[in-house]
């Protein structure tokens, strides 16, 4: 079986990460998270977004963690932006390129932005525009395409409907996003197969939580379809508000120690890595959920 040489990981520990927890973390906390994971070899990575304090106080101060960023030329800054409010904040702050997001469930549609799909793709229509105008590239997230936490179907050809219309919207990367980590390989499989043949597979990228311990084999099953464009955690931080049961995302470290056995470039060192899932985790008061993080604690000096 031939698998890519090497892959595209970006980083959502600082966003999707700690979004979900319940203690205020600094600004200067973020920044330096953000600027240890650029330093282990991170190139592409989500450094917030611009919703309501209100809904998601955790995000509250993105705008200040993008002006005291120390930023590279080549790493991708990104920030996800729900509305035009968001992306006026995008813009004002520099960001590289902003993130928009539906769903496959219709259900969880309604209790994470109070709407439809179909509304939600009308809602950003306009941020699209916006970015266009702009010269700001834009990827695009589909939630629940491996299952919801409400218990409404999702079926394959539901995902890639949704994924086609966001490419459609001029989105270049569409990810599809195993919410509540109900995912297994051959449904990751069916899944990929079906976008596939309306977003080219260059194109797709893959965000697995990993709350019923699938997620790497559902990244290696993604690897064996063509995917190079995958989402992770640093420490397995994560979870999402409005999916119950929704635990953490993979943990980068694993998926990178994955990758290196492989003999599939990242681009990431996993010693910084590994000590970066340990500078944030001793913050929040626990051990990374990462198993890799924890088997390698003591071989990193």
């Amino acid at each position: 079986m031939s698998y890519p040489t090497a892959v595209r990981l970006f980083e959502v520990g600082a966003r999707d990460g700690l979004q979900n927890e319940k203690q205020q973390v600094p600004t200067h906390i973020k920044v330096e998270l953000i600027e240890r994971l650029v330093d282990a070899g991170v190139k592409a990575i989500e450094t917030g977004s611009y919703v309501s304090p209100k809904w998601v106080p955790q995000m509250a101060d993105t705008a200040d963690v993008m002006t005291k960023l120390t930023r590279k030329d080549d790493v991708t800054y990104a920030v996800l932006t729900p509305n035009m409010k968001g992306y006026e904040g995008a813009a004002a702050s520099d960001a590289d390129e902003i993130e928009i997001f539906s769903a496959a469930s219709e259900l969880f549609n309604q209790k994470n932005i109070n709407c439809s799909i179909a509304e939600s793709l009308e809602r950003f229509q306009p941020v699209t525009k916006a970015a266009q105008r702009d010269g700001k590239p834009y990827r695009a997230s589909v939630s629940c395409a491996l299952g919801s936490p409400f218990g409404d179907e999702i079926t394959p050809e539901a995902v890639a409907d949704v994924c086609q219309k966001l490419l459609e919207m001029g989105s270049y990367e569409i990810s599809i996003a195993d919410t509540i980590g109900v995912g297994t390989p051959l449904k990751t499989k069916r899944v990929i197969e079906a976008v596939s043949k309306v977003v080219p597979i260059e194109q797709i990228g893959v965000h697995f939580h990993d709350t019923y311990g699938q997620a790497l084999a559902n990244y290696l099953a993604a690897l064996e379809m063509g995917i190079t464009r995958m989402d992770s955690s640093v420490a397995g931080l994560g979870g999402c508000p409005y999916a119950p049961g929704a635990t953490g995302n993979v943990a980068t470290e694993d998926v990178v120690y994955m990758l290196e056995g492989m003999g599939i470039d990242s681009g990431i060192d996993l010693k910084k890595l590994i000590k970066t899932a340990w500078f944030i985790s001793d913050f929040l008061g626990r051990p990374p959920v990462s198993s890799v993080a924890r088997a390698l604690k003591d071989k990193l000096n």
